[in-house]
């Protein structure tokens, strides 16, 4: 019992480090020799990235912020096949597997906005979020994209979205009858995310958060808010 313990202390580790994986830090950096960090908002995710450097940077930041969701679930399901194959799975901890699912989401996500190599700074994790989700169910996923998208093409306020998207994956998992752990998932990372976004609920209900279209930021403009 001690070495599966172990053996999945590990994997929830190794997918804190992949949500870690600092893409928009490293594509600004790159790209333009600055850190993010010192630019709009001071979040290193896609949409900072987008009004910073334009749509190439910011679309690729987004795919491969997703993908480190993604990776993060399928490494789980592959950790207990590959136990399952050579019987490492003890017998009374058969269920784990979606609460493992459910602990690397956490992990991943905590890793996107709180990164190991970055300070523990980062962005607001909703990419890695739906990268989680689509593995997790792709419906839910796909949902809550869905939500996003008919938000943001009615209000033009990313942020805005991102919460609505948020709000609403607890919901979908309930109606796609999902496990009781992946719920649990929806309450407790939409709730993070949430969180996450509270300088931009303040702008949201000042009037002053940027919409889709409005002039990119400057890459020497200081930060408006701590990094979120």
């Amino acid at each position: 019992m001690a070495i599966w313990l172990s053996l999945c202390v590990t994997v929830l580790f190794v997918t804190y480090l992949l949500g870690s994986i600092p893409t928009g830090y490293t594509a600004v950096k790159i790209l333009k020799g600055i850190d993010i960090r010192e630019v709009g908002s001071g979040s290193t995710g896609a949409t900072n990235v987008l009004r910073a450097l334009g749509k190439g940077p910011g679309a690729f930041v987004l795919l491969v912020d997703c993908l480190k969701g993604v990776v993060s679930i399928l490494l789980v399901h592959w950790f207990f096949e590959f136990a399952n194959i050579h019987n490492l799975i003890p017998p009374n901890v058969s269920g784990w597997e979606a609460w493992m699912v459910t602990l690397a989401g956490m992990c991943a996500v905590l890793g996107h906005s709180k990164s190991i190599f970055l300070g523990f700074t980062g962005g607001k994790s909703v990419a890695t979020s739906l990268g989680i989700l689509l593995a997790m169910n792709w419906q839910v996923g796909l949902a809550t994209f869905g939500v996003f998208a008919i938000v943001v093409a009615i209000s033009r306020i990313v942020s805005l979205s991102s919460i609505s998207g948020a709000v609403a994956v607890s919901i979908l998992m309930v109606l796609f009858h999902q496990p009781l752990a992946y719920i649990l998932f929806g309450v407790a990372g939409g709730l993070y995310v949430i969180i996450r976004h509270r300088s931009n609920i303040q702008r949201i209900l000042a009037g002053t958060e940027p919409k889709l279209g409005q002039k990119s930021i400057e890459v020497s403009e200081a930060p408006t808010s701590t990094a979120t």
